[in-house]
């Protein structure tokens, strides 16, 4: 019975500490007032600073997920101390700042009908 409570309070902890996938990180609101004083090419530039900076947020998030689930399932199954190496969250925050920028700055650009299209966020 103690291994079991212990086992389901192990599989908890780790659950918890395991990397999100970045599709699954929503954006953080930030206010489009924020970059209203922009010009179309000042938009322009900085909608592809923060959609490069996305990028790499995004690849480091997946590989971090992809690590966790993998630790994840061989400390499930072969050996349990291995779940104490789960990352967590860390570019969570991070991926979800930068996906609130890139929407804002979408939405200024959108709003001042500059001729270049933005692409989304992922």
């Amino acid at each position: 019975m103690k291994k079991s409570i212990a086992a389901a309070l192990c599989a908890s902890l780790a659950l918890a500490a395991c990397a999100s996938s970045p599709e699954s990180i929503e954006a953080t609101y930030i206010s489009p007032a924020t970059y209203g004083s922009l010009d179309c090419a000042q938009l322009e530039q900085e909608l592809i600073r923060v959609g490069n900076r996305v990028n790499v947020v995004t690849g480091r998030q997946r590989s971090q997920a992809q690590n966790d689930a993998m630790v994840m399932g061989v400390g499930l199954v072969l050996f349990w101390p291995a779940l104490f190496f789960l990352k967590g969250n860390g570019g969570a925050t991070e991926l979800g700042q930068l996906k609130g920028e890139y929407d804002a700055l979408h939405a200024n650009a959108t709003e001042k009908r500059c001729g270049f299209e933005a692409r989304t966020a992922s």
